[in-house]
């Protein structure tokens, strides 16, 4: 078949390279990738620039990440795992111990707020890895 052929029958298709082809980005390494704060596909360069900005484009492998869409997601997802870690063991500790309510208050608001901000940025690089391998949003166009 020739070009013009394909062309006419609409069997061509736009050339992707290997690190753009959606079907072979690796949902679990980019997940772990974005977790690490690392670019979903060379793993080397910076995901975030600061706490919680993901750089316009890797620094390594110049692959274009403003395309995330994370929004709320991390939030939520922080304060789902936070809530569903701390209460159980607010709960025990009360029962268990009986401590003062201002040192129950004051040990289990560090623990909240303490494990709130190391789980917030690594939650947004797994979902902007997430996002990347599933070619969800601009991360699906070809170059």
């Amino acid at each position: 078949m020739t070009d013009t052929s394909q062309a006419a029958s609409g069997l061509t298709r736009a050339p992707m390279t290997p690190a753009r082809d959606a079907d072979s980005r690796d949902t679990k390494r980019s997940l772990l990738r974005g977790w690490r704060r690392k670019c979903p596909n060379c793993g080397s360069g910076p995901l975030l620039k600061s706490y919680l900005k993901v750089n316009d484009t890797c620094s390594v492998c110049r692959e274009e990440l403003f395309h995330h869409r994370a929004d709320d997601g991390p939030a939520y997802l922080t304060i789902f795992i936070v809530g569903h870690l701390m209460a159980p063991l607010l709960h025990f500790a009360f029962v268990k111990w009986r401590p003062e309510p201002l040192t129950l208050f004051t040990i289990f608001a560090v623990g909240c707020v303490g494990l709130s901000l190391y789980l917030l940025p690594r939650l947004k690089g797994a979902i902007v890895g997430y996002q990347w391998a599933r070619a969800m949003g601009g991360f699906g166009k070809a170059a």
